[in-house]
């Protein structure tokens, strides 16, 4: 099944939902799976750490999207 969303904009959508718009890497994670907002991954690197590359260590490619609240958490701007 291929992906209809991408990374980033499925993680935008779980942080639609969540009070004052953040959360943990692995919640966000958790949240893609159970709705199956991106059910096609490559690699072998956990879901969770996948989100937190793609916010927060993406070379700032994102930054105009998410900001780290904390070590393990993000937010969307």
């Amino acid at each position: 099944m291929k992906n209809l969303l991408r990374l980033h904009e499925a993680i935008a959508i779980v942080l639609l939902k969540q009070p004052n718009r953040a959360a943990s890497f692995d919640r966000i994670a958790l949240e893609i799976e159970k709705r199956g907002l991106f059910p096609n991954r490559k690699g072998n690197i956990s879901l969770s750490k996948q989100v937190e590359l793609r916010t927060v260590q993406s070379q700032g490619r994102y930054k105009h999207l998410f900001e780290r609240v904390n070590g393990n958490s993000v937010r969307l701007k």
